[in-house]
């Protein structure tokens, strides 16, 4: 798995009882393991008597809500067939991009479609939250119908099923009618917009994000912020959690939760957060011209900024002496 990745990744492994091993991702991007770092820890893994078989990663990134450019994807997925891992590829947020004609978003299942599994969560762009449902498209041919027959004796095992409701809308939903498409395309518009303003928040307060390509978040490091977290008593990840939902008034999961070190003073913020409300508030937030100009999203955001100048000023003030 790369190194930020999915909150929910490594938890299914384990579910599995199988060790999961973080690789990091290249400065420009999240999502995909950088190319030699991969194969490094796929010998050292096996060195040490670990037999590491599947590869996780997400060309349209959460939490870091970039996209890797086509070269690095190829690279990577090239390092993986040497080490002859099966990839597993996240496509949630890959109908969520920002702007579509500025970003080239490619699929290891364009390059590679018999050794690649496609999942996608469908609560990402088309299903309520809270509506839990998933799809995965296995890979043609003998291997594809295994893993498929194996995955299925094991959600049999967990009883997991999706309940008829939910069902049924996501059946409609990947219909893909024009009602589902439009309303899609009206939440792209709304969360690029507002990644658009926090990301140029925490930037002009002195932390460090990449700017937003896809999806609903931001992953943002306030390592430059660090005498100010100091002097607030914010030591580690699950404190910068704790201090930021408390000053945001807003979830802001902590880097640990996405593989990273505790150590780490790094957060994923969620657009979706901005916009909570009433079911009539969410509904205008999509159909409004000027979305970002409705009050509780305008309060919102200026809450936002102004957690985030304050850390800046007491970054400022706190710094020690050189």
């Amino acid at each position: 798995m790369p190194r930020p990745c999915a909150a929910w990744w490594a938890p299914y492994a384990r579910l599995l009882g199988r060790p999961a091993f973080h690789v990091p991702t290249p400065p420009e991007s999240g999502g995909v393991p950088d190319p030699y770092a991969l194969l490094e820890t796929v010998r050292r893994v096996r060195d040490e008597g670990g037999d590491p078989r599947l590869l996780v990663l997400s060309v349209a990134d959460d939490p870091t809500a970039t996209v890797a450019p086509p070269e690095l994807l190829h690279e990577t997925v090239e390092a993986a067939q040497d080490a002859g891992l099966h990839l597993v590829s996240d496509e949630t947020w890959r109908d969520t991009l920002h702007d579509p004609h500025d970003t080239v978003l490619l699929s290891p299942a364009e390059m590679v479609p018999d050794r690649v599994t496609v999942v996608t969560d469908l609560a990402g762009a088309l299903l309520p939250p809270g509506w839990p449902a998933a799809v995965a498209r296995f890979p043609a041919g003998e291997d594809g119908d295994g893993l498929h027959a194996r995955v299925l004796d094991i959600l049999t095992a967990l009883d997991a099923r999706v309940a008829a409701p939910v069902a049924a809308a996501a059946g409609y939903a990947l219909g893909e009618p024009e009602a589902v498409t439009a309303r899609v395309a009206a939440g792209v518009r709304l969360h690029a917009l507002l990644a658009a303003e926090v990301h140029s928040a925490v930037v002009a307060a002195g932390a460090l994000a990449r700017p937003p390509r896809s999806g609903r978040h931001l992953y943002v490091d306030l390592a430059p912020l660090r005498p100010a977290l100091t002097a607030h008593g914010v030591g580690d990840a699950q404190e910068l959690e704790d201090f930021l939902t408390a000053r945001l008034g807003m979830p802001a999961p902590g880097g640990h939760r996405f593989g990273d070190g505790l150590e780490a003073p790094r957060v994923r913020l969620s657009t979706g957060a901005l916009v909570a409300g009433s079911d009539a508030e969410r509904a205008e937030c999509l159909t409004s011209p000027t979305p970002l100009e409705l009050p509780h999203v305008h309060h919102a955001l200026i809450r936002l900024k102004s957690v985030f100048d304050d850390l800046r000023d007491d970054a400022q003030r706190w710094e020690p002496p050189r």
